[in-house]
């Protein structure tokens, strides 16, 4: 273990129940009211406020079941573009503290503090209180903070005070704390391994820490021999400042039946154009590139390439590349399964790189962001897909029969 408080300083802000707060800010109505966030297909939880994870129900669980358990709860349908905003927001304020952030996720990221107490003259725990308030202050939902010596032992502590919380976990307290915590508090050490270890007398994650790392690398491997090192104070996870963009974003699905019809082939793609271009919207990226896959009877695919004019997320010239691609691929003679969209050629949105043709595009784009969101904003607030695209709509089975108004497609 370490013998020195500092040789390293790592910050982890973690927001609490982030999709949830993000709901009651606009939502002061439901305050003390348990809530619950759905997926995009509003069949599962995923996320939920603290009170709604007391009374049983869990991230992944389907709405129904739920329901069960708490069928007084809100159950209120995803805004992820919503949610995007208050992450820009949270991390503008992150940034004021640190030049090196890392945004690990939508609601949480690492900080390099390394040298910055002598510049705010302020202890790293004033630091991380400073950022709570200012965070409570500034955005309306509060996070947890914990600083310690490597990325790992920094989660850790943010865990360990949630929510709202600070935890300073310094290099000569680092096996007193893992004292207070199991060996399935440790990042990467699911069910399976907390079992295994469990019957190597290792129970918390002090006993981890202080097993041998001839031990620990016959039991998890390198995976583990990294997290030994990191909860002895050795950083093995360097901070990614620069994050790598996604190689490719793919929206594919089976159909649900064999068929001919390329009519409901084009259907599904079209479904499939929104819900990529709602998926790179929301990422603020672009693609280049769309490739169009479809998988015949028999489970072989067929692909074929679209080369976009400029680089773009718009449902409307996403979903003209994907019926262009169909109608040179479409055979009669062939049934077909499944189909799909693969963007490649990810890039991050930019209004500053368009000729002056393009220019002309992109306002057009603008036009049709706004038709977007005015139609998600009429999903969400009424659910499902109230509003869809016309020649989108999902064939509905009788079974689960639900009102689906077409939008009429622009241009």
């Amino acid at each position: 273990m370490l013998v020195s408080s500092w040789p390293n300083a790592i910050a982890h802000v973690d927001a609490d129940c982030f999709y949830a707060s993000c709901e009651l800010l606009r939502r002061p109505d439901m305050k003390g009211v348990p809530l619950c966030v759905l997926s995009s297909q509003d069949a599962c939880i995923v996320a939920k406020t603290y009170d709604a994870k007391a009374a049983g129900i869990k991230t992944g669980m389907t709405v129904w079941d739920a329901k069960k358990l708490l069928p007084d709860a809100a159950f209120l349908s995803a805004d992820f573009q919503y949610y995007g905003q208050i992450s820009d927001k949270l991390f503008a304020i992150l940034r004021r503290y640190s030049p090196a952030v890392e945004e690990y996720s939508i609601d949480e990221a690492f900080l390099d503090m390394k040298g910055l107490r002598s510049l705010n003259q302020k202890s790293y725990e004033q630091i991380a209180d400073e950022i709570r308030a200012v965070v409570q202050q500034e955005v309306g939902i509060t996070v947890s903070v914990g600083i310690s010596v490597t990325r790992t032992l920094a989660k850790m502590a943010s865990e360990y005070r949630k929510p709202n919380g600070t935890t300073i976990v310094t290099g000569k307290r680092i096996n007193e704390f893992l004292q207070h915590l199991k060996v399935r508090d440790i990042p990467g050490v699911g069910e399976n391994r907390e079992v295994l270890l469990n019957k190597f007398s290792m129970q918390s994650a002090a006993d981890f820490a202080n097993a041998s790392e001839r031990e620990i690398k016959r039991l998890l491997g390198k995976a583990g021999t990294d997290l030994w090192h990191e909860l002895r104070g050795t950083p093995i996870y360097p901070l990614i400042i620069q994050p790598q963009l996604p190689k490719s974003v793919s929206r594919t699905a089976s159909m649900g039946q064999l068929t001919q019809d390329k009519a409901v082939i084009h259907s599904h793609l079209l479904r499939h154009a929104m819900r990529l271009s709602k998926e790179l919207i929301e990422k603020r990226l672009t693609t280049r590139n769309l490739i169009v896959m479809l998988t015949l009877k028999s489970f072989e695919k067929q692909l074929l390439s679209a080369l976009l004019s400029h680089p773009t997320a718009d449902y409307f010239l996403l979903a003209d590349a994907a019926g262009k691609a169909l109608e040179e691929m479409f055979g009669l003679a062939q049934s077909y399964r499944a189909c799909g969209l693969i963007a490649t050629e990810i890039a991050p949105s930019r209004s500053d790189d368009f000729d002056l043709f393009q220019q002309v595009e992109k306002k057009r784009e603008e036009k049709h962001l706004k038709l977007l969101q005015a139609m998600h904003g009429v999903n969400y607030k009424y659910g499902g897909n109230v509003l869809s695209m016309a020649a989108a709509i999902k064939p509905v089975s009788h079974r689960a029969v639900r009102f689906n108004y077409p939008l009429l497609e622009c241009t």
